[in-house]
Order: C-alpha cells, then structure tokens, then sequence
C-alpha cells in the first residue's frame, strides 16, 4: 500500500476530526434538543467546508515542504476531487434520510441524535472497508475492472430510478425488524427500548437508527469505489470521505425543506457515477487526470443544480 500518510499526518487528521467532533457535540447541546433553523444549518455547513479546505490547504503545504510542488499539487487536487464527488453523493444519501424520518415521523429534537450516532458509526464503517478495499487493490488490480463495472451498473441502476421515491414497506431491514422484535408503535424520548411487563420493546427511534445505519452501509459501498477512481491513498480516500460525512448532519438540516427543488441532482449523481466507472475501467488504457476529472464532476453537479432551480418540478412530481 503506497501512501503519503505518516504517523505526523494521521495523527494531525485525527486530532482534528477528534476536536472537530467534541465542538459539534458541545454545541449541538448547548440549550438542550432543539430544531435547527436553516441559519443555523447553513453556518455550519460552510464551516465544514471551509475546515475541509484548510486540511487540504495545510496538507498541500506540508507536502510542497517535504516532498516537492509536483507531489502537493498532484494530492491536493486527488483530495479536492474525492471530497467533491463524496460530497455530491451525500446529497443522495441525505434524501434518503429525509425520507426515513418523515415516514417515521422522527421528532425534531431528536432528529440530531440520530443523525450523530449516524455519522460516528458511517466514520468507523468506513475506515474498515477503506483500508480492506486497499488492502484488496494491492493485491488484486483487477479488482479496479470489478469496481468501474459496479459503478457503471449502479449509475444505470440511478438514473432509471431517479424521482421514484423508496418504498420503506418492502425495505428487508425493516420486515426483518417487525418480524423478530417487539416494535413500540410510539417514542419514547429518547429512549431506544424500554421494558414493560418484563420484556423488552424497541421504539420508533432504534428502527430509525437501524434503517440509517443500513443506508449509511449502502450509500458506502456505492462511494467507496467512486474514489478509488481517483488515487488509491489511503490516507486520501479516508480523508475526503470523512471530511464530506462530518457535514453530513448540517447538509441534512439545509436540505430538509428544499429536497424537492433538486430533483434533478440524481440524474447528475448518476452520470457522475458513470464517468467515475468508466475512468476505472479506462485505468490501464488512458488515464484521465485529475484536473479533467475534477472538472467534469463540477460542471455535471453545477449544471443539475442550476437546471433543477430554472425547471421546479411539476405538482406530483418527486
């Protein structure tokens, strides 16, 4: 596994994702549960990303320092890339989120809660599957075929789905769930099961928390690959990830009431996806740089935003 990460730079992103972390959670309770305003929402969603940019921008300079301006370069555009397309998918992902918690009629107090206990567990998940899939890559390059392929299929498999919205009723999870556990059919503050009568019965809340979980299992396996288009770092391809899930929970609360006017964004996650796959499958034939990459994965986003805003849905439509 070739790597610029050393034990100076993953211990600097880990204290920083350490301390990050500690000053959400302490804000996030400061007056206790409450909703969070689309203000509040949007200042933290640019301290994110402006946290993300100066990790990057201190890495770059500690590489231009140590091993040169081609290798700062060449890492801060694979990072900025990863976290773009990282990024973009999350949105994805997020509608799901919204629809979970609508179905579940998720109070909006405890909405953070969930959303944390979200990110923390996408965080570790991560972590596993990225250093397998390097681990992996390593030693069976033909793996990168599999992946291109993976993606080209699920980009397909988005973009004929695009603006049907999941049917939680058939979700395998949540069948599993009301076949083998006693469901409260109300919550129970914040309470995940409660005991009553000498058994134990699961609220609202713990399905949530699952479905999430399984979302958050899905939504990695379908991004993972994506980076590994663009380096094979570890050190890269966890770092971006980590740093667009760490805003997850502030895009969530910008999103909430404006998911409708993006309805166009999956038709541009899926050809993104798609572009992601066949640079893949390309790997060994042409390379594409990362420049062009970084390139057509913005114009792609920019444009479906930009479409979606100009062409509001019709009445009926997702």
């Amino acid at each position: 596994m070739q790597t610029i990460g050393n034990v100076w730079l993953w211990g600097g992103f880990g204290a920083v994702v350490i301390i990050a972390l500690l000053i959400d959670l302490v804000l996030m309770r400061h007056g206790g549960p409450h909703k969070v305003t689309f203000k509040e929402a949007l200042w933290w969603s640019v301290g994110w990303v402006v946290l993300a940019l100066a990790f990057n921008g201190g890495l770059w300079y500690y590489l231009n320092e140590t091993a040169g301006q081609v290798v700062a370069n060449k890492v801060g555009l694979e990072f900025l890339t990863g976290y773009l397309v990282e990024k973009a998918l999350a949105v994805d992902n997020i509608f799901v989120f919204l629809m979970i918690m609508g179905y579940f009629a998720v109070p909006e107090e405890q909405r953070q809660k969930v959303l944390i206990i979200g990110i923390l567990g996408a965080i570790v998940l991560r972590t596993i599957m990225i250093f397998a899939g390097s681990v992996l890559l390593t030693k069976f390059h033909w793996l990168l075929y599999v992946f291109g392929a993976f993606l080209l299929f699920t980009g397909w498999k988005m973009w004929f789905s695009a603006g049907q919205e999941p049917d939680l009723e058939t979700n395998p999870a949540l069948r599993w769930m009301r076949k083998h556990l006693r469901l409260l059919p109300d919550y129970a503050g914040n309470a995940l099961s409660v005991m009553r009568d000498g058994k134990r019965w699961y609220t609202p809340l713990f399905v949530v928390l699952i479905l999430i979980a399984v979302t958050d299992v899905i939504f990695a396996v379908d991004s993972i690959p994506a980076i590994f288009a663009i380096t094979t770092d570890p050190f890269i391809v966890l770092t971006s990830n980590v740093f667009a899930v760490l805003g997850l929970r502030a895009m969530f609360f910008l999103l909430a009431g404006m998911a409708d006017r993006f309805h166009l964004l999956p038709y541009g996650l899926a050809l993104v996806l798609a572009f992601i796959g066949i640079k893949m499958m390309l790997i060994d034939i042409f390379k594409i740089p990362t420049p062009i990459s970084l390139g057509v994965v913005a114009v792609i986003i920019a444009a479906t935003v930009v479409l979606s805003l100009k062409n509001p849905p019709k009445t009926g439509d997702a």
